[in-house]
């Protein structure tokens, strides 16, 4: 079945980074534009960034934009996103997911910006 498997995230202190990485298996998903979402305790589900199925383009939202990076490995079934500069208003929990998203959800990886 579909899985989508998000790792990478944990506690950081203002201005570090961290990589997050998504494991996708079940699917073939070298033909689906990528991105990753957030959603923040109390907040609706936002997207952060998308990636096209070549790499050829990426696109991300203000709030990340300059900080982050989105990147896909299509042998490897991986999608990843650096962080950098993370601010304490970047703490969520991160997903992957297809863009326009399937309905198949993975777990999500916390990631918590704080001093």
């Amino acid at each position: 079945q579909v899985q989508l498997v998000e790792s990478g995230g944990g506690l950081v202190e203002p201005g570090g980074s961290l990589r997050l990485s998504c494991s996708a298996s079940g699917f073939t998903f070298r033909p689906y534009i990528m991105s990753w979402y957030r959603q923040a305790p109390g907040k609706e589900r936002e997207w952060v960034a998308t990636i096209s199925v070549g790499s050829t383009w990426t696109n991300y939202a203000d709030s990340v934009k300059g900080r982050c990076t989105i990147s896909r490995d299509n042998a490897k079934n991986t999608l990843y996103l650096q962080m950098n500069s993370l601010k304490p208003e970047d703490t969520a929990v991160y997903y992957c997911n297809a863009n326009p998203p399937s309905v198949h959800w993975g777990q999500g990886t916390q990631v918590t910006v704080s001093s």
